[in-house]
């Protein structure tokens, strides 16, 4: 089978795709790179400089808008990986077009955007796989492959305790001047948004969806005090419109009772958990944990697993990165992906069912009220 083509927005020479995403992308023979799209003229030329050399072949540059990128003869699959509030500008020209495209979470700034690319995609026969890499991470899957096998009985109960650190300078007391979108309510970036959502991505791959939820915020970093790369305060502050802190407890469809708690902020002080997932089912119980700085991001940090009580060792089968991490689970996402019908992957239905089940948290943290799915 002739490798796909790949036609990728928002891969400049430095970031999050660069660094995550096309690294094992470009490591995976099911996969060929052959154009990118960036904001600019300058920035598309050096990128497309950069990957052209490191592939052996050219690589197109496009720049503004993704209708040219899009309406490539040469691009069977596009890559849309940008800010939340770009997606919908972004990616729509490529659903339009009738590609297949990968778009990182949250897959749209809310949910009405989520379900527009949905519904487009599905009305196309478009196939999509969505960057929620936690599906990927081997604690995750090892966690389902033994709630699967039955061996811990009936899953019962589950609670999380996570934490996104002042280290990250996401949300708390100092953010980075380039994360202030992050503090804004409505563009998709928030803690609710991205954190939570990822995680619940995975959550609800292990465990089954929510049929209802009561949760409760509070905002205890009222402003941040923007901060320049090396960590220099810039002079400006800025008003976090966000929660930065967001508990909430909820029934599954299995009737499983869950907790979960973030927190945001606090300083990554020694034996502070970054994360604590326990599952417990009636015949034993799962726990998932991580005192890696950002390790409640399991699907960039793999946590560590026991079963009973006992260590669990964790592989993966060739790919980059054996042993997890960020590259690891990207690259077990596009190979899921180049699987076909055989592959396990997140589409674009599934970041509708996590759209609304952080819209259903979100009303009922504004009303004091459980809200029903």
């Amino acid at each position: 089978m002739s490798p796909i083509k790949v036609g990728f927005v928002g891969l400049s020479t430095t970031g999050w795709a660069s660094t995550a995403l096309a690294t094992p992308l470009l490591q995976n023979d099911n996969y060929t790179l052959t154009a990118i799209s960036t904001s600019s003229k300058e920035s598309a030329e050096t990128s497309a400089a950069k990957y052209s050399a490191i592939t052996g072949h050219q690589v197109k540059a496009y720049y503004g808008g993704t209708d040219q990128i899009a309406n490539d003869p040469n691009v069977d699959l596009v890559a849309v990986a940008v800010k939340a509030p770009l997606h919908k500008q972004l990616l729509t020209p490529v659903i339009e077009a009738g590609k297949d495209f990968f778009i990182e979470w949250p897959a749209g700034k809310n949910t009405e955007e989520t379900i527009q690319f949905a519904e487009t995609a599905k009305a196309k026969g478009l196939r999509s796989i969505v960057g929620a890499q936690g599906w990927q991470s081997p604690a995750v899957k090892k966690a389902k492959e033994i709630i699967d096998s039955g061996k811990i009985g009936k899953i019962m109960s589950s609670s999380i305790i996570a934490l996104l650190p002042r280290e990250a300078k996401m949300w708390g007391p100092e953010v980075l001047a380039s994360n202030s979108y992050l503090l804004e309510r409505g563009g998709g970036a928030t803690m609710l948004d991205l954190s939570v959502g990822q995680q619940l991505n995975s959550m609800t791959y292990i465990l089954g969806d929510f049929i209802s939820v009561y949760s409760t915020t509070t905002t205890l970093y009222p402003t941040s005090t923007l901060v320049s790369q090396d960590g220099a305060p810039t002079g400006e502050t800025i008003t976090n419109k966000s929660p930065d802190h967001i508990a909430f407890s909820g029934i599954l469809s299995s009737g499983a009772l869950i907790s979960v708690v973030w927190r945001g902020g606090y300083k990554s002080t020694p034996g502070r958990q970054q994360l604590i997932w326990e599952i417990d089912g009636e015949e034993g119980s799962i726990k998932l944990t991580n005192d890696q700085v950002s390790g409640s991001a399991f699907h960039v940090k793999d946590p560590r697993l026991y079963l009973n009580g006992e260590l669990v060792e964790l592989e993966r089968e060739g790919g980059p990165d054996p042993t997890g991490g960020m590259l690891g689970n990207a690259g077990a996402a596009w190979q899921e992906f180049a699987e076909g019908d055989n592959g396990k992957y997140p589409t674009i239905e599934d970041a509708v069912k996590v759209h609304r089940l952080l819209d259903a948290i979100r009303l009922s943290a504004e009303t004091g009220k459980r809200v029903e799915l």
